[in-house]
């Protein structure tokens, strides 16, 4: 279980130094299961010798991403002309059925069971808080559209749910979902890091081909559950302490804003959990990261993680090592992560753990499209 390899086991000291006046500051914060410490640099051996160690198969990566997107390219699909999302839901709304004031239900999961099987059906969700579990099964094509930024809500916690997945305030199994002007949240109390059971999500999806549109994610551990399939995220707020996008999906995120609420020293933008061979991971493009820290830029959950970003804004909130192996100095090995012209004093690179990666130019573009997600096949946008 996910939650207990994050709390169990004995506290560990986690080591950082601040920088006040000229001063050198050493900070020691307790945190169970998770070391904060200094890491090689850009001029010591060990880096060069573990970025060799993991550069084959990150290329092979590369390689792989490289081919989808040169196919889009000469089939001219690699970039999906944009297109206002209202307008596209006009044009193939199908049914429609109206949460809120002057509509046919007042829960939106109700609206949800309503649904019928056949062909798309839109939600459309008028402003106002709804504060209830909701869950969009398998076989149903559908459409959330806010109007006037509704708020879906609920305050279940791992603890009190059972299990991490059980806490999401909304969880998505099915494939197809799109959501448009939809806040999303999980309204229990931020907890402090290694908490037991405190794991709180707002929005799970394990639907294959899920895109959100202008959408908010508000939380603290765990807000957003990218749990499995590609989706698609553009323009949305997504707001957490603790490894708070996480999961085994295949997503890319484009001009996404990443806003860490974290304690200092206790804080993940991102714990990505691929296992294996799959063809799963997480691209940050165009995406500004802001907040409280300092934090990593992500933990490898699982033994083969990926995360790229590229072109994103960081501030002054990240770690200089960037990245943690979750404990486990085997994943060192396995684990991907890059960066690419990325920019503010949080992308620093010379102090970056020795299994990073630098992009170069050629490398990059293949994460900055839907070719990452092979969505020219089924983006509307």
């Amino acid at each position: 279980m996910r939650e207990m390899a994050r709390s169990s086991g004995s506290r560990k000291m986690s080591t950082f130094y601040l920088l006040f006046s000229g001063m050198a500051v050493l900070l020691l914060v307790s945190w169970p299961g998770l070391v904060v410490s200094s890491r090689p640099t850009a001029n010591d051996s060990v880096k060069a010798g573990n970025h060799e160690a993991v550069k084959k198969d990150f290329l092979n990566w590369v390689d792989k991403v490289g081919e989808a997107h040169q196919a889009h390219v000469q089939s001219g699909t690699v970039r999906i002309p944009y297109r206002d999302p209202d307008q596209i839901l006009l044009a193939a709304a199908g049914n429609t059925i109206t949460v809120g004031a002057g509509g046919q239900y007042s829960s939106v999961q109700a609206a949800v069971n309503a649904a019928g099987n056949t062909g798309r059906t839109t939600i459309v969700i008028n402003s106002g808080t709804y504060e209830e579990k909701i869950t969009v099964p398998k076989g149903k094509l559908i459409t959330f559209q806010g109007n006037g930024n509704p708020t879906l809500v609920y305050g279940d916690t791992a603890g009190s749910a059972g299990s991490t997945a059980n806490s999401a305030s909304t969880a998505i199994l099915a494939d197809g979902f799109i959501a448009i002007g939809i806040t999303f949240k999980n309204s229990a109390p931020a907890p402090s890091g290694g908490a037991v059971g405190k794991q709180a999500v707002a929005l799970r999806i394990s639907g294959d081909q899920g895109a959100f549109y202008n959408c908010n994610f508000y939380g603290a551990q765990d807000t957003l559950y990218d749990q499995a399939g590609r989706h698609y995220f553009k323009n949305c707020f997504i707001q957490g302490s603790i490894d708070f996008i996480f999961g085994d999906g295949q997503s890319l995120y484009q001009s996404c804003q990443l806003n860490s609420i974290a304690q200092p020293g206790q804080g993940s933008l991102t714990a990505q959990k691929r296992t294996g061979n799959e063809n799963t991971g997480f691209s940050f493009v165009g995406c500004t990261i802001t907040g409280t820290g300092p934090i990593y830029l992500g933990r490898a959950w699982g033994p083969n993680s990926r995360v790229v970003f590229i072109q994103c804004n960081i501030a002054d909130i990240i770690l200089p090592s960037g990245w943690y192996d979750w404990g486990v100095s085997s994943r060192e090995n396995t684990v991907f992560y890059g960066q690419y012209e990325c920019s503010g004093p949080g992308a620093n690179t010379s102090g970056r753990v020795g299994w990073s990666m630098e992009l170069t130019a050629a490398q990059a573009v293949p994460f900055e499209t839907v070719s990452f997600i092979f969505g020219s096949s089924w983006l509307q946008t």
